[in-house]
């Protein structure tokens, strides 16, 4: 991979660098219109991505990769800017990708891995995503065989407008520099028609967050903070719902009827 420069530990830089786990990250979707790699920083899969036939758009805050990245793609489509700040809508307009299907790949900082996610999920023209987690973070994405599993507002969320699979898992030697945790990279698949539509996606994540709170306490104990009891009582008892589960023993299903009789 040559020299890489050295990581931005505030930007919570690892650098991508085993072969196996770049060829087959840039090969997970093939169908697509357009791609956007978030946070490419040296450009591990930026060549790859870059030599597809699709439009290749890039999004990177740290300014000391511009002046490897820009010979990769047209200057139109290469912004050095922070992808948290990023106006979604109006980059789809400007390229005229709002009825596209547009492919995002990033290896995810650490530290802002889920708000960047949430940014994400909620774009209509991102139709699929091969994104890298941190283990801890793709836990509560997807079911990961040996772990816990349980229910969150971000998995809820995540497999409610998405079908998720692992891609693979990454071990902290295929970055420099390694991490101190395991990695997994996660495929997305945006669903056609979603329980939920997207357009209530405010109103869902609102209701996860209130759910999610405090996911260990009693659903009851959790909800009369916002609801009254008579609402709350009827709830439960149209749902089936036990008021003593906790929120994280829930299904997608159960957060749907709730979700549901919420909205009545």
């Amino acid at each position: 991979m040559g020299n890489l420069p050295k990581a931005n530990k505030d930007l919570g830089q690892h650098f991508l660098v085993d072969q196996r786990v770049i060829s087959t990250i840039c090969n997970d979707h093939k169908e697509i219109d357009a791609i956007i790699e978030v946070g490419p920083g040296p450009a591990v899969l930026s060549k790859t991505l870059s030599e597809k036939e699709s439009p290749y758009y890039i999004i990177e805050k740290d300014t000391r990769f511009e002046p490897l990245l820009a010979p990769l793609t047209d200057p139109d489509k290469l912004y050095i800017t922070d992808a948290l700040k990023f106006d979604w809508p109006s980059f789809f307009k400007q390229h005229s990708l709002e009825n596209k299907h547009c492919w995002l790949v990033s290896n995810l900082p650490y530290n802002i891995s889920v708000p960047l996610l949430m940014a994400f999920m909620k774009q209509a023209p991102i139709k699929s995503m091969s994104l890298m987690f941190q283990k801890e973070v793709g836990i509560k994405v997807i079911d990961i065989p040996g772990a816990k599993n349980d229910m969150s507002s971000l998995k809820a969320l995540a497999q409610t407008y998405f079908d998720c699979s692992t891609l693979l898992k990454v071990a902290p030697g295929a970055f420099s520099p390694p991490p101190k945790v395991d990695s997994i990279v996660v495929s997305f698949a945006r669903k056609e028609k979603p329980v939920v539509s997207l357009e209530e996606f405010q109103y869902f994540e609102d209701l996860l967050r209130k759910l999610f709170q405090f996911k260990r306490k009693q659903l009851r104990s959790v909800c009369k903070s916002w609801l009254s009891s008579d609402v709350l009582e009827e709830i439960f008892e149209t749902t089936g719902i036990d008021p003593k589960r906790r929120a994280e023993t829930l299904t997608l299903e159960e957060i749907y009827k709730f979700y549901r009789h919420l909205c009545s």
